[in-house]
């Protein structure tokens, strides 16, 4: 990878002495030279030039001196590295520059090949400097992706041995639904669309998030959370309580002229669940999620459920009842349940 550097002389003849010296690194492309007079020009170069590496400056220059160049250059990059240039003795002004944050430094007159040397250590600094500055930036974006339980999960000793191994928790699956979301399509151009789905998924994630839940997925316009930990059914519970309310203020007006509130409709279940990564670890195509039947009731809840309706089933009433005001509703059958099962809303 080249390595492109900024020299800053105010001897004019330095710049052939560089370009004799390195001439064939020059050439072979391992480095790249760009030159300025004084510190000035060394910040516009940076402008014109934000991808440079290394800053090779002289301390004593007109207009703007390496010191003080040294002390504008955090504002300007935020890993390029420089190498100061300075009398031998001068340990004073080496001192104040390396307090300021040069990397390093190199005396007159200058040796080239300890100046190499000097230049490839600081241009390996700056690599991992980048990498790592990329590292933090792809894992904000990953962190817009994947839930921080999935990145918990990831982080754990000896993850890349265990990838298909599962474990069963007691946990709160909750699933909301935005009713008759779809419909919208037909009236609404799909970028707006998808901007109205997107603010009402940010408003739900907010209540669940604040519940202590995380986002197990998105499922066209439903969202699946699960909770875990101490009092997971009460927190799951707020959360449909306050999500419920957040959507029930919204209000958009469509093409048409007529407004639209939307509604929605939860299902809640708890119990044992068997949570790790789904899929297949041959196609890489792993889904770090909850399974089981306790999660299949909640999803059967939810469809059952009417606008603006929270249901759950009596074995979860019977756990709520003191906390929660809920109605009993009447029994439904639930798809591959053999048996009948009582319902109840959720109220307040």
């Amino acid at each position: 990878m080249k390595t492109k550097v900024l020299v800053v002389d105010d001897e004019a003849d330095l710049e052939l002495l560089i370009k004799q010296k390195f001439r064939r690194k020059i050439r072979e492309g391992v480095y790249e030279f760009v030159f300025a007079g004084n510190g000035q020009e060394a910040l516009d170069q940076l402008q014109q030039h934000p991808d440079l590496d290394i800053i090779l400056s002289d301390i004593n220059m007109p207009v703007m001196d390496g010191l003080t160049l040294l002390s504008r250059l955090p504002d300007a990059s935020a890993v390029i590295k420089a190498v100061m240039v300075s009398a031998y003795g001068d340990m004073q002004n080496i001192r104040t520059a390396m307090n300021r944050g040069a990397f390093d430094f190199v005396t007159k007159p200058v040796d080239f090949q300890d100046l190499e040397l000097t230049m490839e250590k600081t241009a390996a600094h700056v690599q991992q400097l980048r990498q790592t500055l990329r590292a933090v930036q792809e894992n904000n974006i990953l962190r817009m992706y994947v839930d921080e339980t999935v990145l918990n999960f990831m982080g754990r000793p000896g993850f890349e041995n265990t990838l298909m191994a599962s474990e069963t928790v007691e946990a709160t699956v909750l699933f909301v639904d935005i009713c008759g979301f779809t419909s919208l399509s037909e009236v609404l151009p799909p970028a707006d669309v998808v901007k109205m789905l997107n603010t009402y998924f940010d408003q739900m994630v907010k209540e669940i998030i604040a519940q202590g839940g995380y986002v197990d997925k998105f499922m066209g316009d439903a969202v699946m959370a699960v909770f875990r930990g101490e009092y997971h059914l009460d927190r799951a519970m707020d959360a449909a309580l306050a999500v419920r309310t957040a959507l029930q203020a919204n209000e958009s007006i469509l093409p048409n002229g007529t407004a639209y509130h939307p509604e929605i409709s939860i299902g809640i279940n708890t119990g044992e669940m068997v949570s790790g990564n789904i899929g297949s670890a041959s196609l890489k195509r792993l889904d770090y999620t909850v399974i089981g039947d306790t999660v299949n009731v909640s999803q059967r809840l939810q469809s059952v459920a009417q606008p603006g309706q929270i249901i759950i089933t009596e074995a979860t009433y019977q756990r709520v009842k003191e906390s929660f005001q809920c109605k009993p509703l009447r029994e439904v059958t639930l798809k591959n349940k053999a048996k009948p099962v009582m319902i109840y809303e959720v109220v307040a």
